[in-house]
Parts: C-alpha cells; sequence; structure tokens
C-alpha cells in the first residue's frame, strides 16, 4: 500500500520499554513507504548503542531512522529542541511523499508533538539555576520545591521534589516571566498541531511485559553494556552528566566505581526499569483517542495491518 499524504498524516507508536515499538515501525514502514522518526530521549545520544536499545543497521531492514545519534553525551538536549528538529524531519519526509513514523517511549516528546507544546523562550540562567542548586544542596530539595509551592503550586503538584531539575525550571519560567509555568503550558497547548497524529500504543500483560524488560537487560549485558559504559568514561563522560544518569548507564558506573556489587547492580537496572515501564503506561493513558495495541513479536502482523486499515479509511 503506498500512502500520498496529503493531509499531513503522521502515525505514533508509543508504549513502555520493551513493548516491541521498533519492530512494528520497521515493519510498518516496509508497507507503507515509511521513515522512522525516534522519540526517545536516549537514543539520540552518539556512542551509546547498547543501553539505549538502538536497531542496528540489520534491524532498521533499510528504512531511514531519524533523530538518532544526533548530540554528543556532554550536550544538553531539551523537548523544545526535540519538537524543532523532530518537526523539520515530519516536514522533510513528507515533503518525499513519505509517511512519518514517530516511535519511542519518551513521552514529554511525544505530547510536545501531538499537543503542539510551544516552549516559552525564556532565557537560560546559569547563574540563577547555579544558585537554586546551592539551596538544594545546602537546605535540601524540599526547600526549593516550597518556593515553587508559593509561586505555581499547580507546576508544585506534579513535580516531585526530588526532580531538582524540573522544579528549577518551573522556578526560573516565573523568576523571567513571572507567570507559572503551568499557565505557560495551557497557553502554549491552544493552537492545533500542523500535522494529523494517529496515536497507537502497545501493551501487554505486566508479567509478560516484566519478564520482556528482564531478558532485555540480560541481553544488552551479553552484548557488552559494561565495555560500552566503561567507553564512555574511558572517552572523558563525566559520570554526572544526563546522558550517563539514565537508566543502564547510572548503574553500570555504580559497579565500575565499586560502590556496588556486579549482581546487585543488575537487579536495580531490572527493579527500575520495570518502575520506568510503568511510570510510561501512566502518562500514555493520558492520551486522548490513542487506539491501543497488544505488544509483542507474535503480533507484528496483525498490528500492521491494523494500522493501515486506520490509515487506508483516515487519509
Amino acid at each position: 500500500m503506498e500512502v500520498l499524504n496529503k493531509d499531513k498524516t503522521v502515525v505514533v507508536i508509543a508504549g513502555p520499554t520493551a513493548s516491541g515499538k521498533t519492530d512494528l515501525a520497521i515493519n510498518l514502514a516496509l508497507k507503507t513507504k515509511g521513515e522512522v522518526i525516534s522519540a526517545d530521549s536516549m537514543q539520540i545520544y552518539r556512542y551509546m548503542d547498547i543501553g539505549t536499545a538502538k536497531p542496528s543497521k540489520e534491524e532498521m531492514m533499510g528504512i531511514p531512522h531519524h533523530m538518532i545519534d544526533i548530540v554528543d553525551p556532554d550536550e544538553s538536549y531539551s523537548v523544545a529542541f526535540y519538537k524543532k528538529d523532530a518537526e523539520n524531519c515530519i516536514e522533510d519526509v513528507i515533503s518525499r511523499d513519505k509517511l512519518p513514523i514517530i516511535t519511542g517511549g519518551t513521552g514529554l516528546y511525544i505530547n510536545s508533538l501531538i499537543y503542539n507544546i510551544k516552549f516559552s523562550e525564556t532565557v537560560i540562567d546559569e547563574e540563577f539555576r547555579k544558585k537554586m542548586n546551592q539551596i538544594a544542596q545546602t537546605e535540601g530539595p524540599e526547600v526549593l520545591h516550597q518556593m515553587l509551592q508559593r509561586v505555581d503550586p499547580e507546576s508544585a503538584e506534579k513535580i516531585h521534589y526530588n526532580n531538582v531539575k524540573r522544579v528549577i525550571r518551573a522556578l526560573e519560567v516565573y523568576e523571567y516571566t513571572k507567570k507559572p509555568m503551568s499557565q505557560h503550558k495551557k497557553e502554549s497547548r491552544m493552537e492545533p498541531p500542523q500535522y494529523r497524529y494517529l496515536v497507537f500504543i502497545l501493551n501487554m500483560g505486566r508479567d509478560r511485559l516484566y519478564d520482556r524488560i528482564n531478558k532485555r537487560v540480560d541481553i544488552m549485558l551479553e552484548a557488552g553494556l559494561v565495555d560500552e559504559v566503561r567507553r564512555l568514561l574511558d572517552m572523558g563522560y563525566k559520570p554526572g552528566s544526563t546522558a550517563l544518569q539514565g537508566l543502564g548507564y547510572k548503574e553500570i558506573i555504580s559497579y565500575l566505581n565499586n560502590e556496588v556489587p556486579f549482581d546487585e547492580a543488575i537487579r536495580v537496572l531490572k527493579r527500575d526499569t520495570r518502575h520506568y515501564a510503568k511510570r510510561q503506561l501512566t502518562w500514555f493513558k493520558a492520551i486522548q483517542n490513542a487506539i491501543w495495541l497488544t505488544g509483542g513479536s507474535e503480533n507484528i502482523e496483525k498490528n500492521t495491518k491494523e494500522i493501515q486499515e486506520y490509515l487506508e479509511t483516515s487519509i
């Protein structure tokens, strides 16, 4: 089936980690003249392949993949940057008469597109951030959270006090605009998106998903995850950087630094990945008008056909 994308339709395949998003996206792309655009906040980093479960060249099966390997591990990259770059990719794919297929599990990235969230052009003030970080370190993150509670109670309710980075960002937005970040978010969603998003979310029984997660970690270890992390450290990338604080990296760094035994590091990695999958599902359940599908390799053809049918009746 060829897709002549005159109404700017974009397919989104979301879901928790290890639910089979990438395989489904590639299979769909093969059958619809599609190209894959990643919505994964870890796959953007170069040199981080195993721990982020990037598809190999063989697994891509000749399908172009965008938004992978675009920044170094020590570079900062925000959701605002992602939205701009991903929309440029979408426009490029559509201009070549191909179907854009957004695939990934980073809810913030996906929401930025489907809800057309406009990000404030607030000045980034490193001095302000340094001052706030100092307060968090000396007086505790709860003090920062209380500051946010006073100026933006709605954001404070949604952001955990331990998420210091997001608390500081919300305070920074208020400091320079005198408007709560929650208000910015409401205002930013008033303009409809320029593309027509069809959102499909993969899920499966909890026990099966958790089993797939555990097996995926084992496969990563066999593929050389420990050596990948060691190599990143040898290249000079700092353990405290955002990239190396990602799942699969911080746990192995703890092991390499002799802070925990290997078996304990792996136990924590599997546990925290399961918890992450649970948070992803909570996030995706809030997406309106999404179509839920059962994930897993045995359902790839069935799911591909179902998505194709939606495309045929909607384009």
